[in-house]
């Protein structure tokens, strides 16, 4: 198992994001390295309007980069910040929406489905619509939906970020575990420090526009059977979040001066 997680899943080497404007080219990402393991949950995070989501989005192939290279081992899945779910399809069928966009509603993905349904609390609920729904059992379908096509790599946009405090909070929890129960290497962005350390394996810093890898944080709790709720109770985690902030801090009052 060890050496499976050690497998490079994503190689992002030296990619540049140039965009052309009315006054001129504006460069919005410069020189972007770094690596992705298999099965690892890695955070970006940087300054509001830094790129976090460009880069996201060349990841899962939606906006070209300028010059570097992107290596992929494997299927892309895109979640983003609502859960997009069709109000006039049950939940089933909103399940299957990209197997059925795909041609590949087939019989065994079918199954697959209902045992993912089954797996995370919503069988009983397959029949009835979103509107029927939390707000976190609609991001757990949306989820599933994502997992229902088999992705190697999955990508969060501030993918929790509609939700109340304490809804965000139990659906990062249900998230977190239904991830690492599937063994899906996840890419998340998020402008929330706390949630990137508390679900993170390792959290990466971006600096202000042109934003380019300021840091990259090794996230460590010696917790047994670690969550996102008991990594914020952990000493350590106080002293993640001071790290970053402190370094997300100093990039904003740059940008102020």
């Amino acid at each position: 198992m060890e050496i499976e997680r050690n497998k490079k899943i994503l190689q992002i080497k030296n990619v540049c994001k140039t965009y052309q404007a009315k006054n001129g080219e504006i460069e919005a990402l410069t020189d972007i390295n770094f690596e992705v393991n298999k099965g690892e949950f890695i955070s970006i995070i940087g300054p509001s309007g830094c790129g976090k989501s460009t880069l996201l989005s060349m990841i899962a192939g939606l906006e070209k980069k300028t010059s570097g290279e992107i290596y992929i081992d494997g299927k892309v899945g895109y979640m983003l910040q609502k859960d997009n779910l069709l109000e006039w399809r049950t939940i089933y069928k909103n399940v299957l929406l990209g197997l059925e966009i795909q041609k590949s509603a087939t019989e065994a993905n079918k199954k697959y489905v209902e045992s993912l349904l089954k797996k995370y609390g919503l069988y009983e609920f397959k029949d009835k619509y979103p509107m029927q729904l939390s707000g976190g059992m609609r991001q757990r379908v949306a989820l599933i939906r994502t997992l229902a096509v088999r992705p190697n790599i999955l990508l969060l946009d501030e993918a929790f970020s509609a939700l109340d405090y304490q809804t965000r909070l139990m659906v990062t929890e249900d998230i977190y575990k239904i991830l690492k129960n599937e063994n899906i290497t996840t890419i998340m962005v998020t402008h929330d420090i706390s949630e990137a350390i508390s679900m993170s394996d390792r959290v990466v810093v971006l600096s202000n526009r042109p934003a380019t890898v300021k840091n990259i944080y090794n996230i460590e709790f010696e917790i047994e059977n670690r969550t996102p709720l008991n990594c914020r109770e952990d000493p350590r985690f106080s002293k993640y979040f001071n790290i970053m902030w402190r370094e997300l801090e100093k990039y904003d009052k740059k940008e102020a001066e």
